[in-house]
């Protein structure tokens, strides 16, 4: 097989005046295939065509609608659990050794026509820079005095940055909730952030439909503190990254 070296050392060799036969040899060709070259001015891997023909016959053709609908139902299925399946209720067809050539068909199908995948961007923290908040319930715990339920909230408030973080109970989302976590936190801390984001709470943040970004009092106590105010988009908590992977953690600390 002729490779794209010889050929660009044959065109070489032509350049230099040797004869079309002399050049073959030297780029290790047959004189008629140089000539080929020599007319088509292109090298083999663009000559090369794509190889677009089955070698063998395609033994899921019969079943792949099947394979497909399940696929579509539940998009998470292993093509291992799909075999299996497949082994099952078509016994002796389907041998061990064929589990590959479903992964292959699976992963292409996935990547074709299956459904799309959320995409995430890596959030960037510099110290000083970022605070958050939201808002827990902690009635799941269970929590009574004297033989009463404590039903309340814990306003969360951290630096994503360092993960510092404190809290407030409070007993709803509302802007006095809101402002005295605020506040609490930041004297506990000891100095203010150059940014605070909350979630699309409607104590904070003006429906789309208003000219303003947030509520006259919320934009004044951002103001007081000068603090630069941001919030989520709604039923996005993926968006406050930080402040819902710490409140998971703890969750999944609580004992069962």
């Amino acid at each position: 097989m002729v490779t794209d070296q010889q050929v660009r050392r044959l065109l070489n060799y032509m350049k230099k005046d040797y004869t079309l036969a002399t050049a073959a040899a030297k780029a290790g060709m047959d004189e008629k295939t140089a000539r080929k070259y020599r007319r088509t001015g292109r090298f083999p891997s663009e000559l090369k065509k794509e190889h677009d023909w089955r070698t063998r016959e395609d033994i899921f053709i019969d079943v792949w609608d099947e394979i497909k609908n399940k696929l579509s139902l539940n998009g998470g299925l292993e093509a291992k659990t799909l075999f299996k399946y497949l082994q099952r209720i078509h016994p002796g067809r389907f041998a061990d050794g064929q589990l590959r050539t479903l992964q292959r068909r699976v992963k292409f199908w996935r990547a074709t026509e299956g459904p799309a995948h959320e995409v995430f961007f890596g959030q960037i923290y510099r110290a000083g820079e970022r605070s958050q908040s939201d808002y827990t319930r902690m009635r799941s715990l269970g929590i009574a005095i004297n033989h009463q339920v404590f039903d309340h909230l814990i306003y969360h408030f951290v630096l994503p940055y360092s993960n510092w973080e404190t809290g407030t109970i409070c007993f709803s989302e509302c802007f006095e909730s809101l402002s005295e976590g605020l506040q609490n936190a930041l004297y506990e801390l000891g100095g203010v952030p150059r940014m605070h984001q909350t979630d699309s709470l409607t104590a904070a943040v003006c429906p789309v439909t208003s000219k303003d970004r947030f509520t006259e009092r919320y934009s004044g106590l951002l103001r007081h503190y000068g603090i630069e105010g941001m919030h989520t988009n709604p039923a996005s908590p993926n968006e406050s990254g930080e402040s819902e992977r710490e409140r998971r953690r703890r969750a999944e600390q609580q004992p069962v």
